[in-house]
């Protein structure tokens, strides 16, 4: 088990990628055997029946649990899967939901906004901290023996396919039908872990950076609908539009018709239409995102600087100043400068309008207001907005309060009084 965050992502394990460069250079082989007609097709094939067990099994039924089988599919999903040779299903569903819990922060096993393209893509997989998983995060799967064996011999569903894909056309079927459509499947499913936090629209506040994409749905049979992924994660639909094509779906539905699996979960109503207040998780993350656009070190000094040259204001000790003595400082040091408080209101105003960072050097953070009118800016309909303001607003003036604290200052001239 090992839950320790990344921290470096260039510390790859090289040895465990062989295999996946090797997958990649037998693609060439296709040079030396030929593509034949059954060859390509059974590429076509292959990748899009195991496309579909990574959308329909690692990802919306082992790591979402969005809908029920009997034991004996549940197996046959795994099997499919791990075919595709992306480790096993305890694997892929526990870091799969590790990425959820930390969408986007510095916990997050692979995300392009904290890393680089290249390690959210496919680095991560190699690295150290990811070579083993934390099962008390599955121990809805671990349960199962026959998923245990699949875990302790992970490859043997892909080594199987490939011997398969042999006898059918030799070694074209080997390199075009089996290698082919496996490393298409590969970096299908790793665009979803770093195009779509990059590249699309985002359709509701998540408190992360996914996004929708039509043309990775396409190629992904539906999982770029990544941003109504986040909005609800245990759906057992991703476009949540009837315009938004989601092919796994469909064949889920199928599934259910067959009576194959049940118990399918929608997304309720009021998150389609952004009218439910978001989780406070949520709201939590998109308020630290809003108070990190504000350069608040200039906020600092010139707080410091104006509170010293206003008369009537009592002595700050900055070292033990206190979260509360802080607010109400503020609230004195509006109340008692007057018109000159006037004026750098004005000025606020001005510079929040423009959003220049490098000219901002007033004495106190946006007030809740101008927060919103940002926030509204920033983020879709929610009827959390004004939650994540009032959030974003106590966070930045509580970390105003550690920057004077921690900050010494020279005792200056003792203002009039």
């Amino acid at each position: 088990m090992n839950t320790t965050p990344h921290h470096d992502d260039g510390d790859i394990v090289y040895p465990s990628a062989i295999p996946f460069v090797l997958a990649h250079l037998a693609c060439l082989g296709a040079i030396w055997s030929g593509v034949t007609a059954t060859s390509l097709w059974l590429a076509i094939g292959l990748y899009g029946l195991r496309m579909f067990a990574v959308t329909g099994g690692y990802h919306r039924y082992f790591s979402h649990r969005t809908y029920k089988t009997s034991r004996f599919f549940q197996f046959v999903l795994a099997l499919l899967a791990q075919s595709t040779a992306q480790k096993s299903v305890f694997w892929w569903a526990s870091k799969h939901r590790h990425h959820h819990r930390h969408a986007d922060t510095e916990h997050d096993v692979h995300s392009p906004v904290l890393t680089s393209f290249a390690y959210s893509h496919v680095g991560w997989i190699f690295s150290r901290d990811h070579e083993t998983f934390d099962d008390s995060t599955i121990s809805d799967l671990t349960k199962f023996p026959e998923l245990r064996w699949l875990h302790r011999y992970e490859l043997t569903p892909a080594l199987v396919l490939a011997l398969l894909c042999f006898a059918i056309d030799g070694w074209a079927g080997l390199f075009v039908g089996f290698f082919w459509s496996t490393v298409a499947v590969y970096h299908a499913t790793f665009c979803i872990n770093s195009l779509a936090h990059v590249h699309g629209d985002k359709d509701y506040v998540t408190g992360d950076e996914s996004r929708n994409n039509w043309w990775l749905a396409i190629i992904t049979l539906g999982e770029g609908w990544h941003n109504n992924h986040h909005a609800y994660q245990y759906s057992v639909r991703q476009g949540f539009h009837w315009w938004q094509i989601d092919p796994t779906y469909y064949v889920i539905l199928g599934l259910e018709k067959l009576g194959l699996v049940w118990d399918l979960k929608q997304p309720p109503q009021a998150v389609i239409e952004r009218s439910q207040a978001l989780p406070p998780r949520v709201i939590e993350r998109s308020a630290e995102r809003l108070a990190a656009t504000v350069p608040l070190d200039p906020v600092v000094s010139a707080f410091r600087a104006t509170y010293a040259q206003t008369p009537s204001l009592p002595d700050l000790h900055w070292p033990s100043l206190t979260l509360a003595e802080l607010k109400a400082a503020l609230i004195a040091l509006q109340d008692r400068a007057g018109d000159r408080f006037a004026g750098i209101q004005h000025q606020a105003q001005e510079a929040w309008a423009q959003w220049d960072a490098t000219s901002w050097h007033l004495p106190v953070p946006p007030s809740r207001e101008q927060l919103r009118e940002k926030a509204a800016a920033m983020f879709v309909k929610t009827p959390s907005l004004d939650a994540i303001t009032a959030r974003a607003h106590e966070l930045l003036v509580e970390a105003m309060h550690a920057r004077l604290v921690a900050q010494p200052v020279e005792p200056g001239p003792q203002r009039g009084r």
